[in-house]
């Protein structure tokens, strides 16, 4: 059991940083997250993303299972459409049931909000701060901040996402670490002007998806954009009207809603694009820092389970720093070696996602939307079986059992 006098930073407060936040304060550590945005991204932004399986095991542990339950997205019915072709309808429920019998879809901002709420009062949260340094003193970290103070602590946990600030600091430049697997993804905020509920509608044209889905406690929707591309571009991710005209760029000829989807995109305040990359490290720890979530391990954005991922690395890492008396070393050792096989399984999960979700020719659309109309007639657990045949989700996200660790709170 951990002593209540070691304290722990975490950098980030999307769904990683507040659920290892979580757990280590039940735990007996003293936890403070650096956030750099002035205030929490919560509420109904981002984009819609699922937890399966275990990590809804671990939602239900925290006690939040019923919010995250009462905040999903409803959308359980998807329309696909393809030029000259009849649109063609699938029930989403059973489509997943084939990964996981536990799911949860729901939006990213909801779910950070649900993990802040579980914390607020006994985590020190700083927002619109970050960290510029991280220096070893031997039995500390002394972080210095752009804002804030030095300060020192016993460890530090970076929890900020695929181009993480803390990785660069303790580890070096992202390049050796992340690794482009073949595609984009974007997604910004609309008015529901299709009037859609419960349903998404996916326009597929060869290397190119679009989607637009509701958000039914707004009104308003969610479009997304999906599109291969063997060579990454060379753009400023900071840089919003740089990544909107990338868009235009590929989407600019296609028919379908995409003109007003695009016309939708140059108004929106929220929109959001990355490369689908995988990061892929051979150890999350040195020394005295450690990293969980995308930081350490993203399976690819969009394409690879990456919530459910950080969610149980977040528990397990928090666990198994209380099961090692707050010991770094052995804490960090036994989390990355408790993890490992669950990480590898689901670097499976997006180069394998990429190919039905983005087919690259005219037969490969036709071949994916008929897999999307076969596979939800099938039993739950004949869709798993052949999930875990071909080395996909069913197979990686159900393949790790979670320790019970007891709380010193």
């Amino acid at each position: 059991m951990a002593r209540s006098s070691i304290s722990i930073l975490i950098s980030g407060a999307g769904v990683a940083g507040p659920a290892v936040a979580y757990w280590l304060y039940r735990y007996g550590f003293e936890v403070t997250v650096v956030e750099r945005t002035p205030e929490l991204r919560t509420g109904l932004g981002g984009h819609a993303v699922d937890l399966f399986g275990p990590s809804v095991d671990v939602a239900e542990w925290m006690g939040i299972l019923p919010d995250v339950l009462a905040a999903r997205t409803r959308t359980d019915l998807l329309t696909f459409e393809r030029p000259g072709k009849p649109a063609v309808d699938v029930d989403f429920t059973k489509l997943v049931a084939g990964i996981s019998d536990r799911h949860v879809e729901v939006m990213r901002g909801e779910l950070t909000s649900i993990m802040y709420e579980a914390t607020n009062g006994d985590v020190e949260y700083e927002f619109g701060d970050s960290i510029t340094t991280l220096e070893d003193t031997g039995d500390g970290v002394r972080v210095e901040f752009e804002h804030a103070q030095p300060r020192t602590f016993d460890m530090v946990i970076g929890a900020d996402g695929l181009h993480s600030n803390v990785r660069r600091l303790a580890f070096g430049d992202e390049a050796p670490f992340r690794h482009y697997i073949g595609g984009y993804f974007s997604v910004f905020t609309l008015p529901n002007y299709l009037e859609l509920t419960g349903r998404m509608r996916i326009y597929t044209t060869p290397g190119k998806v679009s989607a637009v889905y509701p958000v039914r406690q707004t009104g308003e929707a969610r479009a997304g954009f999906l599109f291969r591309r063997a060579q990454e571009f060379s753009y400023d991710y900071h840089d919003p009207r740089q990544q909107k005209a990338l868009i235009h760029q590929v989407f600019g000829d296609e028919g379908w809603e995409v003109p007003r989807l695009l016309e939708e995109m140059d108004r929106s305040t929220d929109f959001y694009l990355d490369s689908i990359s995988q990061i892929r490290m051979a150890s999350w720890s040195k020394d005295r820092v450690s990293l969980v979530g995308d930081a350490a391990y993203s399976p690819g954005p969009a394409v690879g389970g990456g919530t459910t991922v950080a969610v149980v690395g977040a528990y397990v890492l928090a666990g198994e720093l209380s099961a090692a008396g707050g010991d770094h070393v052995r804490g960090f050792r036994n989390y990355e070696k408790a993890m490992h096989q669950f990480v590898e399984r689901s670097r499976t999960i997006g180069p394998t996602s990429i190919k039905t979700l983005i087919p690259n020719t005219p037969r490969q659309v036709w071949m994916a939307v008929q897999l999307m109309r076969f596979l939800p007639r099938l039993p739950a657990r004949v869709q798993r079986k052949l999930g875990s045949l071909q080395g996909g989700p069913a197979r990686a996200l159900e393949s790790i059992t979670l320790e019970r660790y007891p709380t010193a709170r």
